[in-house]
């Protein structure tokens, strides 16, 4: 029986549910920093114009070495034109190294400067993060995996970030696993998902580099399937991508297990208070769109 599993016997909450509430206060530690003005900045002074790909480049170091069809593999429902644009830029200007070194650099400030409070106790778990990062499969895994051979950080709080990122990337890994077992497409996934987050207009598929054509093909397949009806996602399909969810969270609870009931519950506690500054950080750098899975759902009827 996994750690934490017993103790869950007589405790009203499931794993479930904790397993959801990690993952979205997970979203909120790590998502900001894809959007940060000094992290963009430490990757422009790398001699990359004007910071471009910084988000692919760097989610992405750890993969870069594998080449683009690796990267585009592992993200999965972002368009491997833009992936391939910005994985050579990063090439033609600096490493993959240096890349994921800007980044971190602006992760030690960042916390610092937006959540001092946060930066003792989250460091103090770090050693148990990568335990329970490390006990998790790499089977099927590629980006997770990638991150755990990657060399840690020698500053204990962006390590125990790094860690979080890469439980938060094993969930990613198996989110996509369910999707493709499912035979969804990268723009059914992005229009399922932008409905069920209560986005507008294809907003979330568009923003990965879905156009006006394949779009039209994944509603065709969707409404094949009873999913969609006259370019709109109905009941049938928000409450298909409702269980998708609980199963990835079903499944992404794991990490959490290993991680121990109640350590999982103190690192709920510790960032849940001060997770909206980020979600907050990312509005004014990026805009109130970005980063969907770390923000509420702005639909409640599925």
């Amino acid at each position: 029986m996994p750690q934490g599993s017993k103790e869950l016997e007589d405790h009203p909450t499931t794993w479930r549910e904790l397993s959801g509430k990690a993952a979205f206060v997970s979203h909120q530690l790590i998502g900001w920093i894809y959007w940060d003005p000094e992290a963009i900045a430490n990757y422009a002074a790398l001699g990359v114009p004007d910071g471009f790909g910084y988000y692919i480049s760097t989610r992405g170091s750890s993969l870069g070495a594998a080449g683009n069809s690796a990267v585009t593999a592992a993200f999965y429902s972002i368009h491997p034109k833009y992936v391939e644009g910005c994985l050579d830029l990063c090439r033609a200007h600096t490493t993959f190294e240096q890349a994921a070194a800007a980044r971190d650099q602006a992760v030690a400030s960042g916390l610092e400067k937006f959540s001092p409070e946060i930066c003792e106790p989250l460091a103090a778990l770090e050693p148990q993060l990568w335990e329970a990062a490390e006990s998790l499969p790499v089977a099927g895994r590629v980006l997770f995996s990638s991150l755990i051979d990657w060399p840690r950080n020698q500053n204990r709080l962006v390590s125990a970030w790094l860690a979080v990122n890469a439980i938060r990337e094993w969930r990613g890994d198996t989110h996509w696993a369910i999707q493709i077992s499912e035979e969804l497409d990268e723009s059914m996934v992005g229009i399922l998902d932008g409905a069920w987050r209560g986005y507008e207009d294809d907003w979330l598929p568009r923003s990965r580099g879905a156009d006006d054509a394949a779009l039209k093909k994944a509603y065709e397949k969707l409404e094949q399937r009873g999913l969609a009806k006259d370019h709109n996602v109905t009941g049938a399909g928000l409450s298909y991508r409702q269980e998708l969810e609980d199963k990835l969270d079903d499944l992404a609870a794991a990490a959490w297990k290993i991680f121990g009931l109640k350590e999982t519950s103190q690192f709920i506690e510790l960032i849940e208070p001060i997770g909206s500054r980020y979600v907050d950080r990312i509005d004014q750098t990026a805009g109130p769109q970005w980063m969907p899975a770390a923000r509420e759902n702005r639909v409640n009827d599925h």
